[in-house]
Parts: structure tokens; C-alpha cells; sequence
């Protein structure tokens, strides 16, 4: 198979921040496929706030048994604003070798500049993740003029290696991507999609239809029509080691074990159509996004209870609208109190609870408490996993 380097606009330099590209920088897909839920997931940490290599290896192995379409790491669930760019290049890179090839990985590389964001993209391209989530800028909210703002996107987008999906995330970020904003970027080359989590699904609606006439992009697929990820093409181009060794150990001062690689078959693989992709942010709304023509989600909530969400776009494919309206009701007071209200420790915890690893979120943030740890408790009864 040729993998084609990613095609980029030329503008003038007086327009764009530009600057060298490594020539180390490896390009798999042009477009990627964004279908179904993906787990927005966790950090976990050491009780001396150190990350804990070991499980997120473990949670990303256990997404990875799921039927999730894919996993981001480093978005808003995932502490990133908490952690250092060296820290996040760990993470990524433990959190990729952990993932089965076969789940989409989109890294949050959010960060103040455009150098420093192109970079963390940089670093998850070697990583083999598929995509970059990208939030807008927010320090200097006073000089963020619109104009500014898609001068950010277009700017990373134009030397990001990976394709870019933006992030409006007014809850945290206090900037709303306004809707005549992403129809303009939706024409940019590099930008696939949005992740919405304002919560409103007239925004959503809004979104999808002012993105309908952006250009339509072949993207290649399994015989199946599922996404075919970095990590499936590296395995194919790439002959089998006679062992390799998990890497958390050199990181976080565990014991590396070694494990034989087994050879990786042939991918047979077709070619599909694919416009700019709305993905819903809000647990409250999966199934009406759906309904509006949003191809999927990414969800705060899956990161601990995954097959509950997953049952709600799997109901909806299978046009059985009962079914998937008890889907969505079931998880919606978890949603509000868990997601929305308590936030952050109260979404780890549910971690702990629910069988993945949460641990205690990064000062200044502040555990639960024992009444709140109670309300987690109750709300999660009747959805384990």
C-alpha cells in the first residue's frame, strides 16, 4: 500500500505562521473516519500526583476489549491543561502502545500558541495516533478576536501532520466557535470535523447544515466500512520484531516486560465518501445528534460506563428508536450529576467504581466527598458494566 503524504494548502507566509516540519514526521491517512462513541479518558495519578503509567496502559487495553470506535487522550476528561508538554508526550505515547490497532486515537493538543500546539501534534503523529483535537486558544480572550481565532486554526491545521478536529468547549473554554466560523474551516483540508460540547442541540443542527456543502473527501476503510488507523497501517507495513518492551517501566520506574510480536495480516481495505463530521460532545444528547445527522460522539461519560453509551448508537443503527431512547435515558442523570455538576473527581472516581482506574484528580482540584462519593455510587447501580 502507498501512503500519500497529506496534501496542504500554499498560502502566503504573510497569512500563516510557518515554520520546518521534521522530515522524520511519517503521514498515514489524508481523512480519517469518525463513526460512533469515543471515550474521552482519564489521567490517572499517583497520590503524589505523579501519572500513573501503569494504568492508563490497563484502562486503554480495557477500552480497547470494547466496542468503542475510538479513545481521546488528553481532551478535557484527561487533565490536560494539568499536565507539562513533556508529561504529555508520555502519556500519549504510553496510551497509544496500549490501544488495540484497530481503535481510532485522537490526542488533545491544545495549547496557548501555534508553535507549541503544532508541536504536541508532531509528537502524536510518531505516536501513530489518527487525529488531533484542538480547542481554541483563551489566555489572552481580550485579543482573540474572531479573526485571530481562525488564524490559530488555520495556522495548525496547515503544519499539523495529523488531520485536526476542533473543540467547542465554551463550559471550559470561554470562547464559543461561532457556527459561520467552522463552515468557513470546514473547507480547509486538514480540518474533518468538530467536537460540540456546548450541550445544544440546535447549535448541533445548525452546525451539520451549515457543513453540508463543504467538500467530501474519500477516506479508506475496512471491507466493513470502519476506519483504518495508523496504528493497522504501521502493523502492515512494518516486519514483525522478535520482541519489544512495554514502555511504562522506563517511564514511571516499573518492570519492563518483554513480549513477542506476532506478524499482523494483510488489511484489505476500500475507499468511502465522507463530508466535514459533527460529533456531539453532550452524554445528554447522543441520540438526538445522531437523529440530526451528527455521524457519532465523544463522550466524558464513557470513559467509565462505555457499553451503556455504545448501546445508544448501536440501538440507533439498528433503527430501533424505543430501544434507543431507554439507552439514552438511562444514562442521563449520571450525566447531569456526575459529568456536569461534580466534574473531573467525580468522573475518575466512577472510574474506580466502575472497574477502570481513576484515582484522585490534580491540585488544585479536590477529591470527593463522602456524601458525593455516595450520590456516584447510586447513580452508577444500574449501569455497570
Amino acid at each position: 500500500m502507498i501512503l500519500k503524504p497529506l496534501c496542504r494548502r500554499q498560502l502566503p507566509t504573510s497569512n500563516r505562521i510557518l515554520g520546518p516540519r521534521p522530515n522524520s514526521i511519517r503521514h498515514y491517512n489524508t481523512f480519517m473516519l469518525l463513526e460512533g462513541i469515543f471515550a474521552a479518558v482519564t489521567t490517572p495519578f499517583y497520590s503524589d500526583e505523579r501519572i500513573y503509567f501503569r494504568k492508563i496502559e490497563a484502562n486503554m487495553a480495557r477500552y480497547s476489549r470494547s466496542l468503542l470506535a475510538g479513545m481521546v487522550v488528553l481532551g478535557s476528561t484527561g487533565e490536560a491543561v494539568m499536565l507539562d508538554d513533556e508529561e504529555s508526550r508520555q502519556v500519549l505515547k504510553v496510551a497509544a502502545e496500549a490501544s488495540a490497532p484497530d481503535k481510532v486515537l485522537i490526542a488533545g493538543v491544545g495549547r496557548e500558541s501555534v508553535g507549541a500546539t503544532v508541536a504536541l501534534a508532531e509528537a502524536a503523529t510518531e505516536f501513530h495516533y489518527d487525529a488531533v483535537l484542538l480547542r481554541p486558544p483563551s489566555y489572552y480572550t481580550g485579543q482573540l478576536s474572531p479573526a485571530a481565532v481562525r488564524n490559530y486554526f488555520e495556522s495548525v491545521a496547515d503544519r499539523s501532520p495529523l488531520p485536526v478536529v476542533l473543540y467547542n468547549i465554551p463550559k471550559f473554554v470561554p470562547y464559543q466557535i461561532p457556527v459561520t466560523m467552522i463552515a468557513e474551516l470546514a473547507n480547509h483540508p486538514n480540518i474533518i470535523g468538530i467536537k460540540d460540547s456546548s450541550g445544544s442541540l440546535d447549535r448541533i443542527t445548525a452546525t451539520i447544515a451549515a457543513t453540508h456543502a463543504a467538500p467530501r473527501r474519500t477516506v479508506t476503510v475496512t471491507p466493513i466500512f470502519e476506519a483504518v488507523t495508523a496504528r493497522m497501517l504501521t502493523a502492515a507495513s512494518e516486519p514483525a520484531s522478535s520482541g519489544t518492551f512495554v514502555p511504562a517501566g522506563n517511564l514511571a520506574g516499573g518492570l519492563a516486560v518483554a513480549a513477542t510480536a506476532a506478524p499482523a495480516p494483510a488489511i484489505k481495505t476500500r475507499s468511502r465518501e465522507v463530508g466535514f463530521q459533527v460529533l456531539c460532545g453532550a452524554g445528554s444528547q447522543v441520540l438526538a445528534s445522531l437523529i440530526a445527522g451528527a455521524p457519532g460522539a465523544i463522550l466524558g461519560i464513557a470513559c467509565f460506563v462505555p457499553q451503556a453509551c455504545v448501546e445508544i448508537y448501536l440501538a440507533w443503527k439498528d433503527h430501533d428508536s424505543k430501544l434507543a431512547e431507554e439507552k439514552q435515558s438511562r444514562i442521563l442523570a449520571a450525566n447531569s450529576r456526575i459529568v456536569n455538576e461534580l466534574g473531573i473527581p467525580a468522573m475518575k472516581y466512577a472510574c474506580d467504581f466502575n472497574g477502570f482506574y481513576g484515582g484522585r484528580p490534580r491540585s488544585p482540584l479536590l477529591s470527593l466527598s463522602a456524601e458525593e462519593k455516595s450520590d456516584v455510587e447510586s447513580l452508577l447501580a444500574g449501569i455497570r458494566n
